[in-house]
């Protein structure tokens, strides 16, 4: 087929189905000059489903950093053995040690 040059099947062209001509290419727009809301939506959906499942997006004001802390062995166990929530009663005690209030 390389170098035999296509030729439209005239039963596939109609009205509704036009040829594609250089005037129409000439013509023609980016999808997001003529509809823009439409494509703000497909990135924002395209960021959602890039995302695994279970895992968050983004923070819109990241409050929190993330650091390495050296702690006692049996601290940490004990504050593990609290069950889930413990990272935040963590760090409320270490707010609490400097005179701040608790989160939530």
């Amino acid at each position: 087929m390389a170098g035999k040059p296509l030729i439209p099947d005239p039963e596939m062209l109609d009205e509704e189905k036009p040829e594609l001509t250089e005037a129409f290419f000439t013509n023609a727009r980016p999808m997001v000059e003529v509809f823009p809301e439409l494509v703000a939506g497909l990135e924002a959906w395209q960021a959602e489903e890039r995302r695994r499942r279970g895992q968050r997006g983004p923070q819109k004001a990241p409050t929190k950093v993330q650091l390495t802390l050296r702690v006692d062995r049996d601290v940490l166990d004990a504050d593990r053995a609290t069950g889930p929530g413990w990272q935040r009663r963590m760090n409320d005690a270490l707010r609490s040690g400097i005179g701040g209030e608790p989160t939530r």
